[in-house]
């Protein structure tokens, strides 16, 4: 448990704020980080960020979503890609709110992932970000790099979220977690971790050694 304890520091040292203010989504209220959070699924938070504004200016309520017609909903997004599928979950998610939550954003997980294109970790993201609550969202970022630096040993992201949880006090959750995707994204990536520069590589148990300097070639001879 130390070494998780300095591993949870250095990380919030060199990632601080809440996650609130490291979320990279840009968005407004909770409404607009549900919908732009749907739209990053297999896309990167910067094309997100740039397709997102129509959206939220054209259909700015879950009213106004739900009423979408499907056709110009995926004009808007469809360079986030699986474009039919994410205007489908929009629009389900939408009209679900707009139903039986009175077009307000629902708080808890349990009602979060009864909507069309939520699951658990997006739900998480909700709870974490718009509402700062407790909520600990597990991705391929935060799975890949907690399993490297042996925070757990689990593969079902359902059980890596409680090994992690278990780790901070609940404020700390989301943020925690964001931690681990900037990290994942900036230094700990997925095919060649950048060990040399990390600032865990001494408390990594996958760290990988630094390339030791080869030595230099013997200077061929020249006939005389």
């Amino acid at each position: 448990m130390a070494r998780a304890a300095e591993i949870v520091e250095r990380l919030a040292g060199a990632y601080p704020g809440s996650a609130t203010e490291l979320c990279a989504l840009v968005h407004d209220d909770p409404f607009e980080l549900l919908v732009a959070t749907i739209l990053s699924a297999q896309c990167t938070d910067e094309r997100v960020n740039l397709v997102a504004p129509s959206v939220f200016a054209r259909y700015p309520t879950p009213e106004d979503l739900a009423g979408a017609e499907p056709s110009e909903l995926e004009a808007l997004i469809r360079s986030t890609g699986f474009f039919r599928a994410k205007t489908q979950s929009l629009l389900g998610m939408a009209k679900a709110v707009t139903e039986r939550f009175e077009g307000e954003i629902p708080r808890a997980l349990e009602d979060l992932v009864t909507l069309p294109g939520v699951g658990r970790k997006t739900g998480n993201v909700v709870r974490s970000v718009a509402f700062s609550l407790p909520g600990l969202p597990v991705d391929t970022h935060v799975l890949r790099v907690s399993r490297r630096l042996g925070l757990t040993a689990e593969t079902d992201p359902v059980k890596v979220e409680a090994d992690l949880c278990a780790l901070v006090p609940e404020q700390e959750w989301g943020a925690l977690s964001l931690r681990l995707i900037l990290h994942g994204r900036q230094v700990c990536v997925a095919r060649t971790p950048r060990c040399a520069i990390c600032i865990l590589a001494d408390r990594c148990p996958s760290a990988q050694p630094a390339p030791e300097p080869k030595a230099p070639r013997p200077r061929a001879r020249t006939a005389r």
